[in-house]
C-alpha cells in the first residue's frame, strides 16, 4: 500500500480481515455504482468527509484525490464549498486537516 494506513486501521485489519475485505469491497462497489469519474468521486468524497467533521476521513478523502491527480486547488474549493452548509469553524476544520495530507505531500 503506498500510503500507511493509521495505526488504528492496521490493527483492524490484522485482527479482522474479514471484516477490513468487506470494507474494502463495499467501497470499490460504491465508486463503480455510478455515473461519475474518478475525480468527481473524489471531490464527492472529500466534501462529505468535511461535513462529517471526522480528521481521519478528510486526510484519507485528501490522499486519495491526490492520487487520483486532483489538484490541491480543487481540494481546498471543495472544502470551501461546504462553508454555508456547514459553518465556517467547521469548514475551517476540514481545511486545516485536509493541508496537513497537502503539506506533507509537497514536502515528501
Amino acid at each position: 500500500m503506498k500510503n500507511k494506513l493509521p495505526q488504528s486501521v492496521q490493527s483492524l485489519r490484522k485482527t479482522y480481515p474479514g471484516v477490513w475485505k468487506s470494507f474494502q469491497d463495499l467501497g470499490e462497489q460504491c465508486h463503480r455504482a455510478g455515473p461519475l469519474d474518478e475525480r468527481a468521486r473524489r471531490l464527492v468524497k472529500v466534501g462529505i468527509s468535511a461535513a462529517a467533521q471526522s480528521e481521519g476521513a478528510v486526510h484519507s478523502a485528501v490522499r486519495h484525490a491526490k492520487s487520483a491527480g486532483v489538484p490541491a486547488q480543487e481540494i481546498r474549493h471543495a472544502i470551501l464549498l461546504t462553508i454555508t452548509t456547514i459553518g465556517f469553524p467547521r469548514a475551517m476544520a476540514a481545511l486545516s486537516w485536509a493541508e496537513d495530507v497537502l503539506k506533507r505531500r509537497r514536502a515528501g
